[in-house]
């Protein structure tokens, strides 16, 4: 260890490079029984969409079974999946949703 001339020893810094967090993407799954609102009103409030960016997503839902809503850090995605599934519920709509990596 080299020494900074007055008895001290120095501390060499240690640079750690951190690496961007793993993204997850959250997939609204489409149902018979939620309605196309519903689901618009959803996309919405959960993910800040405007009106026009949820219809075009509640459609890719309704037409191809599924629709990508967002991707996002592992936390923030399972807590936007969550507020999903808690607003289902509270409305009695079987709506779902899964977290995957992106």
């Amino acid at each position: 260890m080299p020494y900074a001339g007055n008895g001290t020893e120095l501390v060499r810094k240690r640079r750690e490079k951190l690496k961007e967090p793993e993204e997850y993407r959250v997939i609204l799954l489409n149902d018979n029984f939620t309605t196309m609102v519903f689901v618009v009103d959803v996309i919405m409030i959960v993910f800040n969409k405007k009106r026009e960016d949820a219809a075009k997503i509640m459609m890719d839902v309704h037409q191809k079974g599924k629709g990508t809503v967002g991707i996002y850090p592992y936390d923030i995605a399972q807590t936007k999946a969550n507020q999903v599934h808690a607003l289902a519920r509270q409305y009695e709509y079987p709506l779902r949703c899964i977290v995957e990596k992106a």
